[in-house]
C-alpha cells in the first residue's frame, strides 16, 4: 500500500467507482438475489438491510459522487502556535492508518465504509457477515478494479472472509496492524468485539429512539413524524420506538384515537401503559425492560409523561442514546429538551429517519457511534481522521 495518496487520485477512484457500480448494477444485483436466496432466518430487519434493489444502488453511486466532491479531510490545520523560542507548531488532521469494519448484511456498507476510509487516507478492512457474502465479494471485485484502473495498490481495499473462530483470532491477535475498529450491527456483535479486540474500538450501538409529544405539539406533525419514524424502514437504526404523550395535550383522546388506528393500518404492533387502556385497546406492558429494548420490526410502545423533565429523565434512563425528537410550538421548550437529552442526534419537529450520514451532508458514514469518543452521532469523512502535531525548529533545544 503507497504511503500516501493525494486529493486528485483518491477523487478520482471514487469517480471511477460511482461508474463501475452503475456499470455492474445488474450483476450486483444478480449476486444479492443468491444471498437473499441463502438466507434462512426470520429476521425482518437483517433481510430488509440485506437486500439491494435500483434505488440502494442509486444511493451508493449518489454517496461516492458526494465523497468525491467533498474536501480533503486530511491535512486539515486544527491549531497553530509560536513558540517562544521561534519554533513554528501545527496540529493537522491525519489517517488513523488501519480501519477494521465488522458489519451484518448489509451490502451498501461496502460501499459506504471503505469510501469514506479511502477518502481520508486509512487503509480498510472489512469483515461483512456470511449473509451478505456475494454481494459483498462483488462490491470488493470493483473496489479492486476502480484502484487498479487508477494505478494504486488494491491493498487500500481488503475483505476479510473469516467466519467465527477466524475473527475472534483475528481480534485477539491480528495478522496485520489494526488502529481502529467499529462493530456495525447487534447487541452480539458489538459485545463479542469489545471482549476480543485488541485495540480502539467505536461503538455503533441500538437506537431505541424516542418522539415526546409536548403538550404545545402540532398534532398533525406529530402524527406524521412517529408514522414516518416508525414505519418508514423498520430494520433502520434510526426507527422510532417509543413515544411519550404529555397528559396535558389538548385533545389527547383524538390524538391517541387517531395515532393507533394509523399504526394499526400499517400492521404495528402496539403497546400501552396503564394510561392508554382508558382510550383505546392495546396491549399492555407486562415488563418495564421493554421501555429499553430496541424492536427493529413494527412494534411500537406508547406511554403518558408528566411533562418535559419526566420525558427527558425517562429518554436518558432508558434510550440507546441514538436520536430523540421533541414536537411542539415552544422553542424555548424544545431547546431544553434538545440540550439536556443525552442522544448522539436530537430533533425538534424532524424525524429521527434523518440520523444518517448521507442525510446529513456527511456523504454516508461509516456508522453511527452512540460512543462519546472519538465520534458520536454519524462518522463521516472529516470524522475518520486523528491529529498530528508538526513542529518546525532551526535547531532549539531544551
Amino acid at each position: 500500500m503507497s504511503i500516501t495518496l493525494d486529493i486528485s487520485q483518491k477523487n478520482s477512484v471514487l469517480r471511477k467507482m460511482a461508474v463501475l457500480v452503475d456499470e455492474h448494477r445488474d450483476s450486483i444485483l444478480k449476486a444479492n438475489l443468491k444471498d437473499l436466496a441463502s438466507y434462512t432466518g426470520d429476521d425482518l430487519a437483517m433481510r430488509d438491510r440485506l437486500e439491494v434493489d435500483e434505488s440502494k444502488i442509486e444511493t451508493m453511486i449518489a454517496a461516492l459522487t458526494q465523497l468525491s466532491n467533498q474536501e480533503d479531510p486530511i491535512g486539515v490545520e486544527r491549531f497553530r502556535f509560536t513558540h517562544d523560542n521561534g519554533m513554528q507548531v501545527f496540529n493537522k488532521t491525519a489517517p488513523f492508518g488501519t480501519v477494521l469494519i465488522i458489519y451484518e448484511s448489509r451490502p451498501d456498507v461496502t460501499i459506504e465504509a471503505a469510501g469514506i476510509a479511502f477518502k481520508s487516507g486509512n487503509k480498510i478492512l472489512l469483515k461483512g457477515g456470511k449473509e451478505s457474502l456475494y454481494s459483498n465479494l462483488g462490491i470488493v471485485k470493483l473496489w479492486h478494479q476502480a484502484l487498479f484502473d487508477n494505478n494504486i495498490s488494491t491493498d487500500w481495499v481488503e475483505y476479510l472472509n473469516y467466519n467465527r473462530s477466524e475473527t475472534q483470532a483475528f481480534l485477539e491477535k491480528p495478522t496485520q496492524n489494526v488502529d481502529l475498529i467499529v462493530p456495525r450491527g447487534g447487541e452480539k456483535l458489538i459485545a463479542f468485539v469489545k471482549e476480543h479486540a485488541t485495540c480502539p474500538v467505536i461503538v455503533s450501538g441500538r437506537g431505541n429512539n424516542f418522539v415526546y409529544v409536548h403538550n404545545e405539539a402540532d398534532r398533525a406533525l406529530a402524527l406524521d413524524n412517529i408514522i414516518n419514524g416508525k414505519t418508514d424502514k423498520i430494520s433502520a437504526c434510526n426507527a422510532v420506538d417509543k413515544v411519550l404523550i404529555d397528559k396535558n395535550l389538548p385533545n389527547k383522546e383524538d390524538f391517541i384515537r387517531n395515532l393507533i388506528t394509523t399504526l394499526k393500518n400499517f400492521n404495528v404492533e402496539i403497546i400501552g401503559d396503564p394510561s392508554l387502556s382508558k382510550y383505546v385497546d392495546v396491549n399492555p406492558i407486562s415488563d418495564d425492560n421493554i421501555w429499553q429494548e430496541e424492536f427493529l420490526d413494527y412494534k411500537i410502545v406508547i406511554g403518558e409523561t408528566e411533562n418535559a423533565p419526566e420525558a427527558i429523565s425517562k429518554i436518558n434512563k432508558y434510550s440507546g442514546g441514538h436520536s430523540a425528537a421533541i414536537i411542539t410550538r415552544n422553542q424555548k421548550e424544545a431547546e431544553v429538551f434538545m440540550a439536556n437529552v443525552d442522544c448522539a442526534a436530537v430533533y425538534h419537529n424532524a424525524s429521527t429517519r434523518f440520523t444518517d450520514g448521507f442525510q446529513l451532508g456527511l456523504g454516508g458514514e461509516l456508522a453511527i457511534s452512540t460512543d462519546k469518543l472519538h465520534q458520536r452521532g454519524p462518522i463521516g469523512l472529516q470524522h475518520l481522521v486523528t491529529n498530528k502535531w508538526y513542529i518546525h525548529g532551526n535547531g532549539q533545544i531544551r
